[in-house]
């Protein structure tokens, strides 16, 4: 048998008033990051961000709920079984409109070992 890890949502661990689900730590995945994000409506206090700096490619997928991705000058909705790829580089950003979005985040970088980033990894109260 296998050492198999399961977890419901509600009893992960989270950052950023418990808009970030850590995921990944809770399942202990040690070959990619998984993040899943509870943006509400109207939500613009995602970061913008890029990547450039470790190489990271990221997809995201809504799981409830729209979210549009900005990446640059173009605008993408993003639905439930919807998936956009964002290569390292690209300017992204996540906002909602009129509903909110739960979005399913995953990370790692082309071709090289996942380093786990250090705000993914509860800090002991």
């Amino acid at each position: 048998m296998g050492n198999v890890t399961v977890k419901n949502l509600d009893d992960c661990a989270s950052v950023y008033g418990g808009a970030m689900k850590l995921v990944r730590h809770e399942l202990g995945v040690e070959s990619f990051g998984m993040q899943v994000i509870d943006l509400p409506p109207n939500a613009d206090a995602y970061p913008e961000h890029d990547h450039s700096d470790d190489g990271q490619e990221e997809v995201y997928t809504v799981l409830k709920g729209a979210a549009f991705l900005r990446c640059g000058d173009e605008e993408h909705e993003l639905t439930p079984e919807t998936f956009a790829r964002v290569p390292a580089g690209t300017t992204r950003k996540l906002v909602t409109r009129d509903q909110p979005a739960r979005v399913l985040a995953l990370g790692a970088v082309p071709g090289k070992v996942y380093e786990i980033a250090e705000f993914t990894v509860p800090q002991a109260a």
